[in-house]
């Protein structure tokens, strides 16, 4: 679906921002780039910026006009940091990410426009788009870099599409530093371990086994819920050794006294 999403920047005047905009695509999953009559490319200072993502840049199209890059498009969305004088339909980022989903959905073409660093998108330009997108940044200081913007609106369209294909949207991170840390542990380890529990509570005076209150079923149930790892044992059972020195120490100060 997002092979469907065209992102198209206008008389570019900087190289550094095709290629950090390409970087931004290529973090969101978004790999077509168009540009419009850049000022300057190819370029040294646009495969620097880019950061690993020169399949982007090499897969540029360049054209002459915007006419030319808008070809085969169903929806076209352009970028506006400011008020025009005629009123056109505005969408926030969001909102123009899920109208990219609705035409994408629909094997439609979609056009994300950006204009110049100076000076956006004319009004010219901005009336062949279907939608004006702003990005409500603070207006105290509401310009934003050229390859910030295509982030946002990436980002959103990313986030979007990972919602209508049912995928999460945050991914848990495995500890790299311990190749066991997220498998979980045996049935049989996790008796060893309230064995080892029982007899630690037993030395330092807090479980009585003649008197349980029902002590080991309540922290069988606790732990037997908690899905522990592998790594995760052995720090349980390392805190009950220490545990375990210590109350034999405190013992055998109170026997030499």
């Amino acid at each position: 679906m997002l092979q469907n999403i065209r992102v198209v920047l206008v008389n570019t005047s900087h190289p550094g921002n095709i290629g950090g905009a390409a970087r931004a695509m290529k973090n969101m999953g978004v790999s077509r780039l168009v540009l419009v009559a850049p000022r300057d490319f190819p370029s040294v200072e646009a495969v620097a910026r880019a950061a690993g993502a020169v399949d982007i840049l090499d897969g540029a199209r360049i054209v002459s006009t915007l006419e030319e890059a808008l070809e085969g498009c169903s929806l076209v969305l352009g970028t506006s940091a400011r008020d025009r004088h005629i009123p056109w339909p505005l969408l926030d980022p969001r909102e123009c990410a899920t109208t990219c989903m609705e035409q994408i959905d629909q094997g439609c073409e979609v056009a994300l426009v950006f204009g110049r660093e100076d000076s956006g998108l004319t009004n010219d330009e901005l009336q062949r788009c279907h939608f004006h997108v702003h990005i409500p940044s603070d207006p105290e200081f509401s310009s934003l870099n050229l390859a910030t913007a295509v982030q946002v609106l990436t980002y959103e369209v990313r986030m979007a599409w990972l919602a209508a294909q049912g995928q999460p949207t945050k991914m848990a991170k495995l500890e790299t530093h311990a190749e066991q840390s997220s498998l979980p542990v045996t049935a049989d380890e996790l008796e060893r371990f309230y064995t080892h529990l029982e007899s630690t509570l037993v030395q330092i005076g807090f479980h009585d086994p003649d008197n349980p209150r029902h002590l080991m079923p309540r922290l069988r149930r606790l732990y037997g819920r908690s899905n522990i790892s592998k790594l995760e044992m052995n720090i349980l059972r390392g805190i009950l050794t220490e545990t375990q020195k210590v109350a034999r120490g405190e013992v055998y100060k109170r026997r030499d006294n």
